[in-house]
């Protein structure tokens, strides 16, 4: 069998990987991170990407896209993990575009996805539920005259604080569940920021009865269970690639700096120990990549994935904190310099392995899973 992208997937990647590695540079990330009240959001690089096409990559033509697939959006999400960009890749295109694309009806894909395409309009998800899951959101949704009032908390809003639109799901008595898009402008909800433990800014939304009309329900509610189900699959899986790049890029300083660091006269890329721990370093790289792209080109091809997202989020949750412990430990202090791009990726596996829900609880449902089946 043939594991090699196509053509036009290594032009993406090249493309994706050029535009990352000019524009989101040491320095800049440096700058972004001194500056009082910045967001985090690099408009230059998403800016730079809109013009080259990429962030409409695997929207539809008549919305201003090329019309690929998901495996397009994951070259992405690779690309920006191995830079530690500030761009909302997985949120904007792994989840809320794809749903709107895939869900919505012709006015409300003709009214946000030009805009993503454009690099002009940020949509995100509200998928966290503090306790729960995201089939079992804790907000709510009631029927008014003319359209729906939501009132609830969501937490962990991934670009909350810039977003133009939210993805947001809501449980609506007795036991339906739907997804609505919600403009960050209406009246009703407060944002505020809440600070990951990379610095990035996330979005911690009160509703309190905000009203938003009938076209906002995306889908329908009988829908509401499979959009949710989309969303996870697909932002867990982008994840998870980002995770690949962020230990891809952390093995690469690993092999440069064992080469450059001389101790006893020798450089320690030849001591026996400092071998190994690389070596069980690159297995877990390894394993976290292959598992993630094994799920993202199941959902491409439109096949059954549960398992296989659930095995590749195990590994970019386990496997990730390997891979930069290990590598921050053979940079010895240099490590946790600041100055030093090291601790950028370690920072940020740790906020994607907070995101995923660690990896004793992926084992758990995966295990349960798995349990499940007849023998």
């Amino acid at each position: 069998m043939d594991f090699s992208f196509s053509e036009e997937q290594e032009a993406v990647r090249e493309l994706a990987d050029r535009i990352f590695t000019d524009l989101s540079t040491q320095e800049r990330l440096r700058e972004m991170e001194t500056v009082e009240g910045n967001d985090r959001f690099d408009t230059k690089l998403w800016s730079e990407l809109a013009s080259a096409g990429l962030l409409g990559i695997s929207l539809p033509e008549d919305v201003g896209g090329a019309g690929l697939g998901f495996l397009e959006t994951g070259l992405l999400a690779e690309a920006a993990g191995r830079t530690a960009a500030y761009v909302p890749v997985v949120e904007t295109l792994a989840g809320a575009a794809p749903a709107i694309a895939r869900f919505g009806t012709e006015a409300q894909k003709q009214m946000w996805l030009p805009g993503v395409c454009a690099g002009t309009t940020v949509l995100t998800t509200a998928l966290v539920e503090l306790g729960g899951t995201p089939g079992s959101p804790a907000a709510t949704a009631e029927r008014t005259g003319d359209g729906w009032s939501l009132t609830g908390v969501k937490a962990c809003v991934p670009s909350g604080t810039f977003a133009d639109a939210v993805l947001v799901t809501a449980r609506i008595e007795p036991t339906g569940v739907a997804v609505f898009i919600v403009p960050s402008s209406s009246d009703g909800l407060t944002i505020e920021e809440q600070t990951a433990n990379n610095g990035q800014s996330e979005g911690l939304l009160t509703f309190a009865g905000v009203s938003v009309p009938a076209d906002a329900l995306l889908g329908s509610v009988e829908d509401g269970p499979a959009i949710i189900e989309f969303m996870v699959a697909r932002s867990t899986t982008a994840l998870a690639l980002t995770q690949a790049g962020a230990a891809a890029a952390s093995l690469a300083l690993v092999a440069e700096y064992t080469k450059t660091r001389e101790q006893f006269g020798k450089p320690i890329a030849t001591f026996q120990a400092v071998g190994q721990r690389a070596a069980d370093a690159y297995v877990d790289a390894e394993a976290i990549r292959l598992t993630a792209w094994q799920a993202a080109w199941r959902i491409d091809e439109g096949l059954p994935s549960d398992k296989e997202v659930a095995v590749a989020k195990f590994w970019a949750a386990d496997g990730g904190q390997r891979v930069v412990h290990a590598a921050v430990h053979l940079h010895g202090g240099v490590g946790v310099d600041r100055e030093y791009p090291m601790h950028r990726f370690f920072l940020n596996t740790k906020h994607i392995e907070l995101t995923l829900g660690g990896a004793t609880d992926q084992l758990l449902r995966l295990g349960a899973t798995l349990a499940a089946e007849p023998a």
